[in-house]
């Protein structure tokens, strides 16, 4: 009876330990990619998690035997898995990663040739029927090749061309590498500023690597993961903090205050900057928050294209429009010239940059912004059955609705006696919970207001 593989989902692979991952398994996986891609090479790499090493062999192991070459990078993040997979031009790259989820997770995030993402929709789920069935073709009469290498100073070379290094004046920066596994990466960034007599101070949080997680789970959305991040911030009077997730494709900002600045502010911040360097260039946004990132696109003379959450969706789109730059409200940050692939790197330098310029500090930039279109933040209910919920609060608002739209579950516009707001409300893929995003024009209050009216009629109507 063929076994049937939990750890694969919609976008990536990722499981529990023992129970849903293991390196038989990841074995399995190797041996179908390698079939799958007809691949000649392809990179791998692991994240800080104590497991990831021996996944990372035993996925090795299976390519190998399909009579792929493996070059192996060591300990890295996705990103760097992304940028190898392009500037090495091979057939596809693999980071063993379960990013921000608990200790006992672990995962696998694949990408074929110029990095694109394999997803269900392009051939992650050709892999899992290989895997289960392990129906493999005999192993190849010429078995693969394993070599290790590194990118990184490629890597860090190419981040820096999106700013000008000259226009940095002295700064210092608080950077919390959660349990480590952005901290060669910031090393290397801060020799080569070094090089260049670039004044930047890096403050280092949580710096050394830990797969134990002493810091806790490396997800700064947490609340209870942010206090050692803006305490640094404060003890040091830094201009600003930085924070990543556990492969370190997500950078989250603080202020010089110590205040946590929603990854919404964010995109527009970075819209505004690669427009003045790219005229009308497009740039892709998600639905769950709009407003402020149309009016900054739209004000720099940009195009703003709405699409899907998700970054199978964003990338899909942004080579399909080729758009300069794509962001979520999430934190996730995606670049034309980085293979249309989401980086947690690049972001902060750009903003380091943009606040120089500006002769600006980080809350100027953005207190204008949350002033013109406060929001709420995504807010995440659990309800027994979140159809049922988002057809009743559906039921409420359609129908004095201005807008109407259903890119990514239900977005609603309204401007009416109490003032301009929108919300989108969503369900996840994975869990009984759904997702609620609110904003306004201009008025504190009134998001507030609606925020609870909207979560009232859920908690009101879901039958626990």
């Amino acid at each position: 009876m063929t076994e049937k593989l939990t750890c694969f989902k919609a976008y990536d692979i990722r499981g529990k330990l023992g129970e849903e991952l293991n390196v038989d398994i990841a074995y399995r996986i190797g041996r179908a990619m390698g079939e799958i891609l007809s691949a000649k090479t392809i990179v791998v790499g692991g994240d800080v998690r104590l497991t990831s090493e021996e996944l990372k062999l035993a996925l090795a192991d299976g390519l190998l035997d399909a009579g792929v070459n493996v070059i192996d990078l060591g300990m890295t993040g996705t990103e760097e898995i992304y940028f190898a997979t392009s500037y090495l031009k091979v057939d596809g790259g693999v980071e063993v990663t379960a990013s921000h989820n608990p200790m006992d997770y672990n995962g696998l995030k694949l990408v074929k040739a110029d990095s694109k993402p394999i997803s269900g929709d392009t051939g992650l789920f050709d892999i899992k029927a290989l895997a289960e069935s392990e129906n493999f073709a005999d192993k190849a009469e010429i078995h693969g090749t394993l070599t290790r290498s590194s990118t990184l100073e490629a890597y860090v070379e190419h981040l820096f061309e999106y700013i000008t290094p000259s226009n940095i004046k002295p700064m210092k920066l608080v950077v919390n590498s959660g349990n480590g596994a952005s901290g060669h990466i910031i090393d290397a960034i801060e020799a080569k500023f070094k090089k260049l007599n670039v004044p930047i101070e890096f403050i280092k949080v949580h710096h050394q690597p830990d797969g134990n997680f002493p810091h806790g789970i490396p997800n700064p959305l947490l609340r209870e993961n942010r206090q050692d991040t803006i305490d640094a911030v404060l003890a040091h009077n830094a201009d600003m903090g930085i924070a990543w997730d556990g492969d370190f494709d997500r950078c989250f900002l603080f202020d010089e205050k110590g205040q946590f600045i929603e990854g919404y502010y964010i995109v527009g911040l970075l819209a505004e900057a690669f427009l003045q360097k790219n005229a009308g260039a497009k740039i892709i946004h998600d639905p769950r928050l709009t407003w402020n990132t149309i009016d900054v696109v739209e004000a720099a003379g940009g195009e703003p294209v709405l699409c899907k959450t998700g970054h199978a969706f964003i990338k899909e789109r942004m080579r399909k429009e080729d758009a300069v730059y794509g962001g979520e409200m999430s934190a996730h940050h995606y670049f034309r010239d980085f293979a249309y692939c989401d980086s947690g790197m690049i972001p902060w330098l750009l903003v380091a940059e943009l606040l120089c310029v500006k002769n600006m500090k980080l809350s100027e930039t953005v207190s204008e912004r949350i002033a013109a279109y406060p929001s709420s933040g995504e807010i995440n209910s659990k309800l027994a059955d979140p159809k049922a919920a988002i057809e009743r609060v559906l039921a409420v608002y359609k129908t004095e609705a201005v807008v109407f739209d259903q890119t990514d579950g239900i977005s609603l516009e309204f401007n009416d006696a109490e003032g301009q707001w929108r919300f989108n409300l969503r369900s996840s893929n994975t869990e009984p919970v759904v997702r609620l995003n609110v904003e306004s024009k201009a008025d504190l209050i009134l998001m507030k207001k609606k925020t609870q009216e909207i979560l009232d009629i859920l908690s009101e109507y879901d039958e626990k």
